[in-house]
């Protein structure tokens, strides 16, 4: 189910404007906080690249979380208070920009005259119309909307109802969080951009995938809860599995635009970070769809000749690329809390960096 990988796709525009939209009411991140069970940390999908001269930590997100998914790993703390910068798909200043809801909106609604009703087929308008009655809405509320649009916003009000929130989202908690050290944080892309790629996707795999909802309605807060133990376990397989693999078999053209396209002009940006910057180091946190399979960051990377070692203090002896962290740095700043409002014009820092020294080599 193509919606399914919102959690761990590039679509943090999607996740937190579209709450407001779903059927659910979102449980207040406050309460979640407050309620939150111990548990152990996720065990983080973090890699270090680097050449002669510095390094970029990759992180692949996860865009609704629960309270009871922080602390973080150490790893992840560690890597954060090692690098001068942060980088997010899109940044913290564009993401929180008030205009955004808008332009969301004007790109989930039909541009050219057609209704829902009319694109779709008449056994799946009378299974939509069963679901929504349930939550006290009918297709006519929605008709103006574009397929996407209306999955999503299932999908959304489903994994509340489950105590995940966008506000406790990795990407949102870690710009809080580098807004508070005074720490850089920059975007990969534009929120245009992002939101054109939410609109992007062909007509029929966008009815194809609200058909895999609407067909088994039941099943999607298992197959949500599978999703999130994947990502906690960071369990490569099952995520590749889950998230890549039937993606980009169930919606090829989706898959292309989404995830390959991305990667693609994200990779020389990276290179940028490592080749253009002789010193300090920086972390790129994104969906972790990206950090996935042949197509990901990870393998790009490595294939362009970088060093690549998998940080990962909880996983077992023999795991691909497994490599040590260094000692933690000293304390860089008072603890984030999980609820923060995010600041006027967005939680964005305003330090320079300041890293390391010492002269770029050549890469082998």
């Amino acid at each position: 189910m193509r919606l399914l990988k919102l959690f761990v796709l590039p679509l943090c525009a999607a996740v937190a404007l579209s709450a407001p939209l779903t059927s659910a009411t979102a449980t207040g991140a406050v309460a979640q906080a407050a309620q939150a069970a111990a548990k152990p940390p996720p065990v983080p999908l973090l890699w270090r690249v680097s050449d002669a001269d510095n390094a970029v930590f990759l992180l692949g997100s996860f865009h609704l979380l629960r309270a009871d998914d922080y602390p973080l790993s150490p790893d992840i703390d560690r890597a954060f208070a090692a690098s001068d910068k942060l980088v997010f798909e899109v940044a913290p200043e564009e993401m929180f920009d008030p205009s955004v809801g808008q332009r969301f909106l004007q790109r989930a609604r039909y541009d050219d005259g057609r209704t829902l009703s009319q694109t779709l087929p008449a056994d799946l308008r009378e299974k939509l119309n069963r679901v929504l009655a349930k939550n006290g809405r009918s297709l006519s509320q929605v008709d103006a909307l574009e397929p996407w649009f209306v999955n999503l916003s299932l999908v959304l009000g489903v994994s509340q109802s489950l105590g995940f929130s966008p506000q406790l989202g990795l990407d949102q908690y870690l710009m809080r969080q580098a807004a508070e050290a005074g720490k850089g944080a920059t975007g990969l892309e534009s929120m245009d951009h992002q939101l054109d790629v939410m609109d992007a996707s062909p007509a029929d795999e966008q009815i194809k995938a609200l058909r895999e909802f609407l067909d088994r309605p039941t099943e999607v807060p298992g197959m949500l809860e599978e999703m999130h133990t994947a990502w906690r376990e960071a369990d490569l397989a099952k995520l590749d599995e889950k998230a890549r693999v039937e993606m980009q078999v169930k919606q090829p053209q989706t898959y292309r635009i989404v995830n390959v396209e991305r990667n693609e002009a994200w990779v020389p940006q990276i290179q940028k970070l490592l080749d253009e910057q002789k010193k300090g180091d920086s972390l790129v946190v994104v969906g972790s769809l990206h950090l996935l399979g042949s197509d990901g960051l990870v393998e790009r990377l490595r294939a362009k000749g970088y060093k690549i070692e998998r940080i990962c203090s909880a996983c077992a002896a023999g795991t691909a690329d497994l490599a040590p962290m260094p000692p933690p740095p000293a304390p860089v700043g008072p603890p984030v809390r999980l609820t923060d409002e995010p600041r006027e014009g967005g939680p964005s820092g305003t330090a320079k960096p300041e890293g390391k020294t010492g002269d770029r080599k050549p890469k082998h």
